[in-house]
């Protein structure tokens, strides 16, 4: 095992979660669904709290794993959560409600995120979290940069794609998908961006002020 692969698992077993986010993560894996590790999980619970985020979108729910550190971190945030499995949010309501997570808190939306997006409100949230499908991954960031106000960010899982990103001999659609992500984010000039090892990548763009 290399240095890089130790220091990675140093960093997921360090982190400790609670029953509730156990639970959910042990049901997406029985269901067949991969959720953000830990320590991503550890990291958006970080941005929420040191933002003091009020509102947030979250562009795949899975079974709840991010929406349970989301809502941990953020005890004021109203939570907005996009997914079109309605089995999905069906477990996620009930996982919320055994952490006493309040329904009124967090919005379960069970559509397609790109016929929900383009009706959401423009500058009106805070953090925006997408853990979806590699295929429509740059529409879903170019409508959640709409979406965050000035200064707030927007953060993408999986954007290292099982390391395979770095490697350009690799180049099946999932890999170039994100590789394309990061090559336009770079080309922007209204944001900053910055992509850390945690979990299978994690790709965190700001928008800047006008």
């Amino acid at each position: 095992m290399s240095d890089k692969e130790l220091s990675w698992r140093f960093l997921e077993e360090r982190v400790e979660e609670n029953a509730e986010v156990s639970r959910a993560r042990q049901a997406s894996l029985e269901a067949g669904i991969d959720p953000i590790t830990a320590s991503a999980g550890q990291y958006l619970a970080a941005i929420a709290m040191a933002t003091d985020a009020k509102t947030i979108i979250e562009v795949g729910t899975g079974l709840g794993v991010g929406t349970l550190w989301l809502a941990g971190a953020a005890p004021s945030a109203h939570i907005t959560s996009i997914d079109p499995e309605l089995d999905h949010h069906v477990s996620t309501r009930e996982l919320l409600a055994d952490a006493g997570i309040p329904a009124s808190r967090v919005r379960l939306i069970t559509e397609r995120a790109l016929d929900v997006l383009p009706k959401m409100n423009e500058s009106s949230y805070d953090l925006a979290v997408i853990d979806a499908d590699y295929v429509n991954v740059q529409a879903y960031v170019d409508h959640a940069l709409t979406l965050v106000k000035p200064r707030g960010s927007v953060i993408v899982a999986g954007a290292l794609a099982d390391d395979l990103v770095p490697d350009p001999a690799k180049r099946d659609d999932r890999t170039s998908a994100y590789r394309w992500l990061l090559k336009a984010m770079d080309d922007r000039s209204d944001v900053m961006t910055t992509v850390s090892m945690i979990g299978d990548g994690l790709l965190h763009i700001v928008r800047l002020p006008d």
